[in-house]
C-alpha cells in the first residue's frame, strides 16, 4: 500500500514536471514571439522615423528613443567612426561617462567581437562587481551587449546596450537584436548621405543664397509640410554676355542685386536658392501654381525694368560698340551714344537684365531633383521669353 502510494507520488511530481516543462516552453516561445512582433513594430518606426523632415540629430535621437522603450533596455549607445575620431551619435547615458564609451574599440573585451563581427555579451555575478570596460561608473550598469558596426565589411563603429541588473540579458534574443543592428547600421548609411547634403550646402558670394543642395537637406522640411508646393526655376538668360561684354563685376552686380530684390518680395516660408550659375530655384511652399504664375509675371516685369548701373571694371570706351552690338545688354542712360564723347565726359550706363521663367508643381514624396532638372531642361533649351507652367 505504501509502495503504492509512494509511486503514485513519483509519478505526479513526473507529470507536475513535464507539465512545467511544457508550460516553460510555452513562455519562452510566446517571449519569442513577442520579441519577434515588437521588432517587427521597431523596424516600421525606424522606417517612420527616417521619413521625418527633422535633422540627423534628431532622427539617431529619435531611433535610440524607440530602442530603449521597445525593448525596456536602460541604456543605449551607438558610436561610429567619422573619418577622424569615433563620436557618439546618440546616447542616453550621462555625457561623464562619453568618453568611456567612444573608446571601446581600444579595449580587449571587446577585440574579438570586432574581429568577428560578432555580438559580445558581459555581466557581472553580483552588485559588488564592475565591468571590465567601466572606469568611474561603478555602480550605472552590470551587463552589457556589445554590437559592431560594418558597412559592406569595413568597421565603421559600435551600438552597445547597457542594463542596470547582472544577468538581464541572459535570455534576450540575440538573433532580433543583429537583425535590429543591421537596420541600426542602413539607417546610419542613408543619414550619412542626409549629412554629406548637409555639409556640402555652401553661401553663394554673391547672391547671398543657399546653394541648391539646401533644397534636399534643410529646404526640405520646409517644403515637406505641405502636401504641394509650386517649383520655380528663372534665368537671367543675358548674364553671360553681360559677364563678358561688360565686366565680370557687372555680372556680380546684376546676381546681387536680382537676389535681393526677389529675396525681399518673398515670403518666409518660400525657399530660394542659387541653383546653378545664371540659375535660380525657388519653391513657394504649399502655393498653387497659377497664383505663383501671376507673382512670376509681376516679378520678371520689374527685374526686366532694372537699371544696374556698372561697375568699376568696365571700361567706357567700349560703350559705343556695345550698345551698337547689343542693345538688350547696356545703354547709355543720357541717350547721348549717337554723339561724340569728350575725353573728359562722364556718361551713366547701366545693363537691363532679362530672365527666362518656367513652373511646376512638386508633390510631396516625390523627387524634388527630378521635377527641378525638368524644369532646368526647359529652360535651357527654350526661347521663348513668356511665363511657362510644365
Amino acid at each position: 500500500m505504501v509502495l503504492a502510494i509512494i509511486i503514485l507520488l513519483v509519478i505526479i511530481v513526473m507529470v507536475l514536471m513535464i507539465y512545467n516543462y511544457s508550460v516553460h516552453k510555452k513562455i519562452d516561445t510566446f517571449s519569442n514571439l513577442n520579441q519577434r512582433v515588437t521588432s517587427l513594430n521597431v523596424l516600421q518606426e525606424f522606417m517612420n522615423t527616417l521619413g521625418e523632415t527633422s535633422s540627423i540629430k534628431e532622427k539617431l535621437e529619435s531611433i535610440n528613443d524607440i530602442l530603449i522603450n521597445k525593448y525596456s533596455i536602460k541604456y543605449s549607445t551607438i558610436v561610429v567612426f567619422d573619418g577622424a575620431e569615433y563620436v557618439i551619435r546618440t546616447s542616453n547615458v550621462d555625457k561623464k561617462h562619453w568618453e568611456t564609451l567612444r573608446n571601446l574599440q581600444n579595449d580587449p573585451v571587446f577585440g574579438d567581437s570586432i574581429k568577428t563581427a560578432t555580438p559580445k555579451y558581459v555581466t557581472v555575478d553580483n552588485e559588488n562587481e564592475k565591468l571590465p570596460y567601466q572606469k568611474m561608473e561603478f555602480g550605472r550598469a552590470k551587463c552589457a551587449i556589445f554590437f559592431p558596426l560594418y558597412v559592406d565589411n569595413v568597421y565603421i563603429g559600435y551600438w552597445i546596450i547597457e542594463g542596470s541588473m547582472p544577468h538581464e540579458f541572459d535570455k534576450i534574443d540575440t538573433t532580433i537584436l543583429e537583425v535590429v543592428r543591421n537596420n541600426i547600421v542602413t539607417i546610419l548609411k542613408t543619414v550619412e548621405n542626409q549629412s554629406t547634403i548637409e555639409n556640402i550646402v555652401r553661401d553663394d558670394l554673391y547672391s547671398g543664397l543657399k546653394s541648391e543642395e539646401y533644397l534636399y537637406g534643410e529646404g526640405k522640411k520646409i517644403i515637406d509640410g505641405y502636401t504641394t508646393s509650386a517649383i520655380c526655376i528663372f534665368k537671367i538668360v543675358n548674364l553671360p554676355n553681360i559677364n563678358t561684354e561688360v565686366s565680370r563685376k557687372t555680372g556680380d552686380k546684376v546676381v546681387t542685386e536680382i537676389s535681393n530684390f526677389v529675396k525681399n518680395n518673398l515670403a518666409k516660408e518660400y525657399v530660394f536658392v542659387r541653383y546653378m550659375g545664371p540659375k535660380f530655384a525657388i519653391v513657394f511652399s504649399g502655393a498653387d501654381v497659377q497664383g505663383v504664375n501671376n507673382f512670376m509675371q509681376g516679378l520678371k516685369r520689374s527685374i526686366e525694368n532694372m537699371q544696374i548701373p556698372v561697375a568699376e571694371d568696365y571700361k567706357k570706351e567700349k560703350d559705343m560698340q556695345i550698345v551698337q552690338n547689343g542693345p538688350n545688354i547696356i545703354q547709355n542712360v543720357n541717350n547721348n551714344v549717337n554723339a561724340p564723347m569728350a575725353d573728359n565726359e562722364e556718361i551713366d550706363v547701366v545693363v537691363n537684365p532679362k530672365i527666362r521663367v518656367a513652373i511646376s508643381t512638386y508633390y510631396k514624396g516625390t523627387s524634388l531633383d527630378g521635377a527641378l532638372k525638368k524644369l532646368e531642361e526647359y529652360i535651357d533649351l527654350s526661347n521663348d521669353n513668356t511665363i511657362n507652367t510644365l
